[in-house]
């Protein structure tokens, strides 16, 4: 091992039941996803000193970096030339390798060709005992992959979360336990999406990180509506548009939960300036504009 970098360790049970040790860099210190620039010049300033498989690992970063910003052929060259070194390579490369050709594929909009890189990087890391890894394949799955299948996935990323220990796994958990949520609440099953969400949101405010912790406190309301506990929700909503409001913001997801509650509880008077907001605000969403014309047209509509 070389100095400057940390290191997260998986034993895994060999079959003449040895301990054997699984070495997976802890990568994620270095990175900074909005500005994937400086981030290659950190993986870039420890390539210097790396060697056999802290090589590879970083240069699958490096990759990534180029996908992030748009340039997938430099980032597929890269994979290239780990994958041609891969043959003597241990576990974690080869995991992140797929990870990272799966995430370019994805990127650039072929979700086919990425789905069975993820599942293949699911099955390394985690018949290697590489559980932060194992569960961001299973993380990347759904986003590829929709319906019960894609639920699935995300059900076994939470159920490996859960009881792992890696700092990976357990930081990836908030989001997954997000995820699980609304595939309960869009089946229908509401009830047991409240208990999700909830654990989500105790997950995300022990993170302290923000909005975060707003956003999961809001899914809580947003099912408490659709059990029927409209008082519970309002409340929340009305407690989150004056946090949103101290924090020198506005939510226009708050605004329209607010209106389809007043309204739902015979307030339509008040609703009407909450649905006025609510377009406002999400008309400035992209994609909202795009994929969800009916739902502004609603809410604008509402605000008449």
């Amino acid at each position: 091992m070389w100095l400057g970098m940390r290191w997260t360790v998986a034993f895994v049970l060999a079959t003449t039941l040895a301990t054997a040790v699984v070495w997976a860099m802890d990568i994620d210190p270095y990175w900074e996803y909005s500005d994937p620039a400086a981030s290659e010049a950190r993986f870039r300033g420890l390539l210097v000193e790396a060697q056999g498989d802290d090589r590879l690992e970083l240069l699958t970063q490096i990759a990534r970096t180029f996908s992030l910003r748009g340039d997938f052929a430099q980032a597929h060259k890269l994979l290239d030339e780990v994958e041609g070194q891969l043959t003597s390579a241990g576990p974690a490369p080869r995991a992140r390798y797929l990870l990272e050709r799966g995430r370019s594929y994805n990127s650039a909009g072929d979700k086919e060709r990425a789905k069975p890189l993820f599942i293949e990087a699911w099955t390394i890391a985690s018949a290697n005992g590489l559980d932060g890894l194992a569960v961001d394949a299973a993380h990347m799955v759904p986003i590829v992959v929709a319906g019960p299948e894609g639920a699935d996935w995300t059900r076994r990323g939470v159920e490996l979360a859960r009881r792992s220990s890696d700092p990976k796994a357990r930081g990836l958990l908030p989001a997954l336990l997000n995820n699980h949520a609304w595939n309960l609440h869009d089946a229908g099953r509401y009830s047991e999406a409240l208990a999700i969400f909830r654990e989500a949101e105790a997950a995300w405010l022990a993170t302290g990180r923000q909005p975060q912790g707003r956003i999961a406190r809001w899914s809580v309301a947003r099912c408490l509506r659709s059990l029927g506990r409209y008082d519970e929700a309002l409340a929340v909503q009305r407690s989150l548009e004056k946090e949103w409001a101290a924090a020198g913001s506005l939510d226009g997801f708050v605004f329209e939960e607010l209106a389809e509650l007043l309204e739902v509880t015979g307030k339509p008077d008040e609703a009407k300036p909450y649905f006025r907001r609510a377009a406002e605000e999400l008309g400035k969403d992209a994609w909202l504009v795009k994929n969800e014309p009916q739902r502004l047209a609603r809410l604008r509509e509402r605000g008449q």
